[in-house]
């Protein structure tokens, strides 16, 4: 199999991605990893959520504009180095990228270290290279890579750190008995109650629903989009279904999860 993910080499993606028995096409953000995966049929691995920083804008964007589906879900314990070719006391920008940024406040706060934001782990390493006195918050893998000492490990907010990742296809998954399934809700309207009429029937038909999280519908403000995954178990087919009737519904497809996940 071959997969389109976010390059350069030393990202947690490209990580990932190694362990899956893939040849790898590196791309260098996360749009154009959607971008090619629509233009080329060749499916994608993005991160979708971290336990600690939440959804990835980019990737919920991706699922919004573009036309793929989610075809498997995978995890990735995270583990963030504090790395540089300068000593500490003369260290002074720190280049992370915004996730790893949140994974890893605590330490930076402590630090009281100004931080330039970057599009990724490796644009991080290749940034504090070419800038005297700077710092880079990336993985231990592309420290090494990279020969930049490591001044610190292992310093995110929380050792558990977990991201969750998706492949995306152009195609519908054909696995059968799949595990999750996801849908972006789109209301297109804003009034009391409306929140509660669009879960209800996941309720009154006992599906479990594993996240729900909001992003802005870029139409107007104040309107909103709803991305749920829920449980494929029990009459999940029919809650959907029901859903489908009242507002407009996105299917992101129905997966299976490779790997323990972490959180059960």
């Amino acid at each position: 199999m071959t997969l389109i993910t976010l390059g350069p080499e030393g990202t947690f993606s490209h990580d990932l991605a190694r362990t899956m028995d893939s040849s790898i096409i590196l791309v260098s953000s996360i749009g154009r990893v959607f971008s090619e995966v629509e233009k080329t049929g060749i499916p994608g691995l993005v991160p979708i959520e971290n336990s600690e920083a939440g959804g990835v804008i980019a990737t919920m964007d991706g699922l919004m504009l573009h036309d793929v589906f989610i075809t498997s879900e995978h995890y990735l314990h995270i583990h963030h180095s504090y790395a540089s070719n300068a000593p500490k006391e003369s260290i002074e920008v720190i280049f992370a990228h915004p996730q790893s940024h949140e994974q890893c406040s605590k330490f930076i706060d402590i630090l009281g270290i100004p931080v330039i934001h970057t599009e990724s782990n490796a644009a991080s390493a290749n940034a504090q290279k070419q800038r005297a006195g700077s710092a880079a918050i990336i993985s231990s893998t592309l420290a090494q890579q990279s020969e930049i000492p490591i001044l610190a490990d292992n310093i995110e907010n929380n050792p558990d750190n977990i991201t969750r990742f998706i492949v995306i296809s152009k195609t519908l998954g054909t696995g059968v008995n799949p595990k999750k399934c996801s849908i972006i809700i789109d209301p297109g309207e804003n009034r009391a109650g409306l929140l509660y009429d669009l879960l209800s029937p996941f309720k009154d038909i006992g599906v479990n629903l594993t996240r729900i999280e909001s992003r802005p519908s870029k139409r107007c403000m104040g309107n909103y989009v709803f991305f749920i995954d829920l449980e494929c178990e029990g009459d999940w087919k029919r809650a959907i279904e029901k859903i489908s009737t009242i507002t407009k519904v996105k299917h992101l497809g129905c997966y299976h999860v490779i790997g323990d996940d972490p959180c059960r």
